[in-house]
């Protein structure tokens, strides 16, 4: 049998076009994250905490990025049209929310003004720690102008822009909120039963990092269902019972839970048929017993 080749994309793509200046408005996880990126990619950036406000000068910039929450995007964007900081030259500006679209920016579009929507699935979780950005996806939508801006820099700092004409912007950020919150709601989860299993907690989190970063390469390059592993996968209905009787022992609030991620991963397994069906059936009945008995 062949070995499957990788078919990760090159971590880095270059653009040879002038170093855009890049202000980012918001010193928070998402603006730090950013700005920490952009200055190693040898760009040069300009970042201002909210909690400054805006500067009273005119901002001097090529792309001005809000990196505040939702709720602050369309005020801010007023703000800066209202103080006349961007307009006097050519400039994009961009949010970073997943939610709204680069209506969010209206107030502020408008003659040397163009508006995006710049964001970045990745998961920003600490202002003192940036996230690893290359191979990650850039979704952004909006005017032309801003729309290139954008794309450009996310290549300069090795992610892959992308733009979903009709995308439902709620769905789309639902789904990365359930895969990178969930996933580290299921580490917590993880870590609770490791230490009662008798790991220290520092170490069944260090243990299960590199077990999450397998994951995900295995998404990124198998996809679904084939990154699926496990006792699921292999229609082992002894091994789920005896993780459920284990769960109950150690760890009875976790039970749920495990049925709920059990009871997802069955279609996926079905579809890749590496057990009878009757295995399958046997999983589906001992969880439909836990939840009976719950």
């Amino acid at each position: 049998m062949r070995e499957m080749e990788s078919t990760r994309p090159s971590p880095i793509h270059r653009d040879d076009s002038p170093l855009p200046e890049v202000f980012i408005y918001g010193g928070g996880k998402v603006g730090r994250g950013l700005s920490r990126a952009i200055r190693d990619a040898g760009l040069p950036v300009t970042l201002r905490p909210a909690r400054d406000g805006l500067p009273a000068e005119p901002i001097e910039a090529d792309l001005v990025i809000l990196a505040v929450r939702d709720r602050d995007i369309a005020p801010c964007a007023e703000a800066l049209r209202d103080r006349r900081l961007v307009g006097h030259r050519d400039v994009a500006v961009v949010h970073c929310a997943g939610a709204l679209g680069p209506e969010a920016l209206a107030a502020v579009r408008g003659g040397r003004v163009s508006v995006a929507q710049m964001h970045p699935m990745i998961s920003f979780a600490s202002p003192s720690f940036a996230p690893f950005l290359e191979r990650g996806q850039l979704h952004v939508d909006g005017d032309p102008g801003a729309v290139r801006a954008a794309r450009s820099l996310g290549v300069r700092l090795g992610m892959t822009p992308r733009t979903f004409p009709g995308l439902d912007r709620v769905a789309y950020h639902a789904a990365a909120g359930l895969v990178a919150n969930g996933a580290a709601a299921l580490a917590a989860a993880g870590v609770d039963l490791l230490e009662r299993a008798g790991i220290e907690r520092k170490t069944a989190a260090e243990m299960l990092g590199p077990l999450l970063r397998t994951v995900a390469d295995n998404v990124e390059v198998l996809g679904v269902p084939d990154a699926l592993t496990g006792p699921v996968r292999r229609g082992d209905a002894a091994g789920v019972a005896r993780h459920l009787e284990t769960l109950r022992r150690l760890a009875p609030h976790l039970v749920p839970f495990y049925v709920a991620a059990a009871a997802t991963q069955l279609p996926l397994a079905r579809a890749l048929g590496e057990a009878p069906p009757d295995a399958f059936d046997a999983i589906q009945q001992a969880l439909d017993g836990i939840g009976q008995s719950h």
